[in-house]
């Protein structure tokens, strides 16, 4: 074969590859006319499983709301928290949706809307003990952290003063986790739990002296007969040691799903209709 037709041969064979990956990118292409969104179900008021199996509360009839806009049907399913993001990557669901903090370690694998919450976080414990932390100063305030240690030290030394010799419960792979572990793991025994309301039982048992969560997951837990006295201690805590807020999460190769999410999700915050949603299930104004 001479070098021209050898050269020939090449770009034919170029072409033909070329035409093979055109096929295969069309094949795969989505026009995301429907979606499967996960969720717990189990973390009132964001989400609850209603009587019947329905999904209820502020992230369900906001994704309703959202979805409508967009003009994409979107089927809710109900997923462990500690096996969202797996499934996420392997194909079995396409967005997540369940009170998720967006934070620079979960960026590195998973992609997040534009943030459609931002609450802050605090402890818990029954009957108002440890008296201790409940006479931290800033106690039933709201304190602001950034996540830097020389700007949080005094809110952070105070608590740890408080909770040295405690036991601390903590739902396992939140971003209040990190925080937790972070900075209380040598002064304090940290109990892990696969869901928010198995800490709250322990709580009330007495086998663990404080719980750490979401302050408008505790302002529903209260409401429940079986959770009588529990109440807050200390601080509560917000800023930006949470990160932008609360968001969906995608795959990071479905941009064009994430860009028609955030599209709806900003014209919601931009009506009130965030607003108005969240003071209904969360009881308070959640908008970042």
């Amino acid at each position: 074969m001479t070098g021209k037709m050898k050269l020939l041969a090449r770009l034919a064979a170029s072409v033909a590859v070329g035409v093979i990956a055109f096929g295969a990118a069309s094949a795969q292409a989505k026009d995301w006319k429907s979606v499967t969104i996960a969720t717990e179900g189990a973390y009132e008021p964001w989400n609850l499983t209603l009587p019947g199996g329905k999904l209820g509360g502020f992230e369900p009839e906001l994704i309703e709301n959202v979805c409508a806009r967009i003009k994409i049907q979107c089927t809710l399913v109900t997923q462990d928290w500690d096996g969202m993001i797996a499934g996420l990557q392997a194909g079995k669901f396409d967005v997540l949706m369940d009170a998720i903090s967006v934070t620079p370690e979960r960026e590195k694998i998973i992609a997040f809307s534009t943030p459609y919450a931002s609450t802050p976080a605090a402890f818990v414990s029954a009957d108002q003990s440890p008296a201790a932390l409940a006479k931290q100063p800033g106690a039933g305030q709201i304190v602001k952290l950034t996540g830097d240690a020389a700007h949080d030290k005094t809110t952070v030394d105070a608590l740890r003063v408080a909770l040295k010799g405690k036991t601390i419960g903590i739902q396992s792979g939140t971003v209040y986790t990190k925080f937790i572990d972070t900075n209380f793991k040598d002064v304090a025994t940290i109990r892990e739990y696969k869901t928010a309301p198995e800490h709250d039982l322990d709580l009330v048992a007495g086998r663990i002296d404080v719980a750490f969560d979401d302050s408008t997951y505790w302002a529903s837990a209260f409401t429940k007969p079986e959770n009588k006295g529990l109440a807050f201690t200390g601080p509560k805590i917000a800023g930006t040691v949470w990160g932008p807020g609360e968001a969906l999460a995608f795959r990071q190769s479905d941009k064009d799903l994430k860009a028609k999410f955030d599209q709806g999700i900003q014209a919601a915050l931009a009506d009130g209709t965030v607003k108005r949603l969240s003071l209904k299930w969360l009881k308070v104004d959640a908008t970042p």
